[in-house]
Protein backbone atom coordinates (compact mmCIF):
# COMPACT_ATOMS: atom_id res chain seq x y z
CA UNK A 1 0.00 0.00 0.00
CA UNK A 2 3.25 2.40 0.37
CA UNK A 3 3.59 4.88 -2.31
CA UNK A 4 7.24 6.35 -3.17
CA UNK A 5 6.04 9.67 -1.48
CA UNK A 6 4.56 7.92 2.04
CA UNK A 7 8.28 8.03 3.71
CA UNK A 8 7.58 11.46 4.24
CA UNK A 9 4.97 12.00 7.24
CA UNK A 10 3.11 15.70 7.84
CA UNK A 11 3.91 17.46 10.38
CA UNK A 12 0.15 18.28 10.76
CA UNK A 13 -3.33 17.74 9.34
CA UNK A 14 -6.32 20.24 9.52
CA UNK A 15 -9.35 18.50 10.15
CA UNK A 16 -12.36 20.05 8.85
CA UNK A 17 -15.86 19.51 6.76
CA UNK A 18 -15.02 17.61 3.47
CA UNK A 19 -16.31 19.84 0.44
CA UNK A 20 -17.37 18.43 -3.17
CA UNK A 21 -14.02 19.56 -4.11
CA UNK A 22 -12.16 17.65 -2.07
CA UNK A 23 -13.63 14.95 -4.12
CA UNK A 24 -10.33 13.71 -6.04
CA UNK A 25 -8.10 13.82 -3.18
CA UNK A 26 -10.56 11.32 -1.31
CA UNK A 27 -10.23 9.33 -4.13
CA UNK A 28 -6.86 9.00 -3.89
CA UNK A 29 -6.33 8.42 -0.10
CA UNK A 30 -9.51 5.62 -1.03
CA UNK A 31 -7.84 3.94 -3.55
CA UNK A 32 -5.10 1.80 -1.87
CA UNK A 33 -8.11 0.66 0.56
CA UNK A 34 -9.85 0.05 -2.64
CA UNK A 35 -7.57 -2.45 -3.57
CA UNK A 36 -6.92 -4.77 -0.95
CA UNK A 37 -10.68 -4.77 -0.44
CA UNK A 38 -10.88 -2.67 3.02
CA UNK A 39 -13.19 -0.39 1.39
CA UNK A 40 -15.80 -0.24 -1.32
CA UNK A 41 -14.95 1.71 -4.21
CA UNK A 42 -16.66 4.92 -4.63
CA UNK A 43 -17.86 6.97 -8.15
CA UNK A 44 -17.06 10.52 -7.41
CA UNK A 45 -20.72 11.19 -7.58
CA UNK A 46 -21.06 8.94 -4.80
CA UNK A 47 -17.90 10.64 -2.58
CA UNK A 48 -19.46 14.36 -3.37
CA UNK A 49 -22.58 13.23 -2.23
CA UNK A 50 -21.13 11.89 1.00
CA UNK A 51 -18.88 14.87 1.63
CA UNK A 52 -22.47 16.51 2.60
CA UNK A 53 -21.56 14.85 5.96
CA UNK A 54 -18.38 14.42 5.49
CA UNK A 55 -14.58 15.27 7.11
CA UNK A 56 -11.38 15.33 5.94
CA UNK A 57 -8.01 15.17 7.48
CA UNK A 58 -5.59 17.63 5.04
CA UNK A 59 -1.97 18.14 4.90
CA UNK A 60 -1.56 20.94 2.27
CA UNK A 61 -3.48 19.82 -0.75
CA UNK A 62 -3.05 15.62 0.07
CA UNK A 63 -6.07 14.30 1.80
CA UNK A 64 -4.93 12.31 4.73
CA UNK A 65 -7.71 11.14 6.12
CA UNK A 66 -11.63 11.36 5.36
CA UNK A 67 -15.12 9.59 7.28
CA UNK A 68 -18.85 10.32 6.52
CA UNK A 69 -21.60 9.74 8.25
CA UNK A 70 -24.68 8.51 5.88
CA UNK A 71 -27.98 9.81 6.96
CA UNK A 72 -31.21 7.02 6.55
CA UNK A 73 -33.71 8.60 8.89
CA UNK A 74 -34.23 10.19 12.18
CA UNK A 75 -33.32 6.53 13.99
CA UNK A 76 -30.62 5.59 11.84
CA UNK A 77 -27.28 6.79 10.09
CA UNK A 78 -23.79 4.65 9.09
CA UNK A 79 -20.37 5.52 9.84
CA UNK A 80 -19.18 5.12 5.69
CA UNK A 81 -15.67 5.63 4.28
CA UNK A 82 -13.29 5.51 7.17
CA UNK A 83 -9.56 5.74 5.93
CA UNK A 84 -6.59 7.12 7.49
CA UNK A 85 -3.36 7.48 5.22
CA UNK A 86 -0.64 5.04 6.67
CA UNK A 87 1.61 7.65 7.57
CA UNK A 88 -1.00 9.10 10.28
CA UNK A 89 -2.32 6.25 11.34
CA UNK A 90 -2.80 5.55 15.23
CA UNK A 91 -2.31 9.61 16.28
CA UNK A 92 -5.55 10.43 16.39
CA UNK A 93 -6.99 10.96 13.16
CA UNK A 94 -9.44 8.11 12.92
CA UNK A 95 -10.55 8.78 16.22
CA UNK A 96 -11.51 12.39 15.56
CA UNK A 97 -13.01 11.86 12.21
CA UNK A 98 -15.43 9.09 13.88
CA UNK A 99 -16.46 11.77 16.20
CA UNK A 100 -16.94 14.52 13.97
CA UNK A 101 -19.53 11.75 12.25
CA UNK A 102 -20.79 11.34 15.61
CA UNK A 103 -21.19 14.75 16.46
CA UNK A 104 -23.25 15.52 13.35
CA UNK A 105 -25.36 12.61 13.66
CA UNK A 106 -26.23 14.07 16.75
CA UNK A 107 -26.71 17.83 15.69
CA UNK A 108 -29.33 16.64 13.19
CA UNK A 109 -30.65 14.16 16.08
CA UNK A 110 -30.12 11.05 14.43
CA UNK A 111 -30.84 7.54 17.58
CA UNK A 112 -28.03 5.34 16.31
CA UNK A 113 -24.87 5.29 14.39
CA UNK A 114 -23.94 1.90 12.95
CA UNK A 115 -20.82 1.20 11.67
CA UNK A 116 -19.63 -2.07 8.96
CA UNK A 117 -16.18 -2.69 9.32
CA UNK A 118 -13.26 -5.06 9.28
CA UNK A 119 -11.91 -2.61 11.91
CA UNK A 120 -14.12 -4.46 14.97
CA UNK A 121 -11.16 -3.03 17.69
CA UNK A 122 -10.77 0.18 16.90
CA UNK A 123 -14.32 1.11 16.16
CA UNK A 124 -15.59 -0.49 19.54
CA UNK A 125 -12.45 1.68 21.40
CA UNK A 126 -14.81 4.82 19.89
CA UNK A 127 -17.76 3.45 21.79
CA UNK A 128 -19.32 0.84 19.18
CA UNK A 129 -20.53 -1.89 19.92
CA UNK A 130 -21.95 -5.35 18.32
CA UNK A 131 -25.63 -4.54 19.43
CA UNK A 132 -27.47 -2.07 21.32
CA UNK A 133 -27.79 -2.73 25.53
CA UNK A 134 -31.24 -5.07 25.12
CA UNK A 135 -31.62 -4.47 21.51
CA UNK A 136 -32.19 -6.93 18.53
CA UNK A 137 -29.67 -7.70 16.64
CA UNK A 138 -28.43 -6.86 12.64
CA UNK A 139 -28.69 -9.15 10.31
CA UNK A 140 -28.26 -9.23 6.50
CA UNK A 141 -29.08 -10.64 3.16
CA UNK A 142 -26.56 -10.16 0.74
CA UNK A 143 -28.17 -9.72 -2.69
CA UNK A 144 -25.55 -9.03 -5.22
CA UNK A 145 -21.79 -9.23 -4.63
CA UNK A 146 -20.09 -5.66 -3.33
CA UNK A 147 -18.27 -3.88 -5.29
CA UNK A 148 -15.01 -3.69 -5.02
CA UNK A 149 -13.53 -2.33 -8.25
CA UNK A 150 -10.86 -0.15 -8.53
CA UNK A 151 -11.99 3.62 -8.50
Amino acid sequence: MNTPDDSIAPVSCELRQALPGDAPAIHALMRPFVAQRLLLGRSEAEVIELTRHGFVAMSEERCMGFSAVEIYSPKLAELQCLAVHPNVQRHGVGRRLVGMCIDRAKSLGIMEVLAISSSEDFLRSCGFDFSLPDQKKALFYQIRPRNFTDL
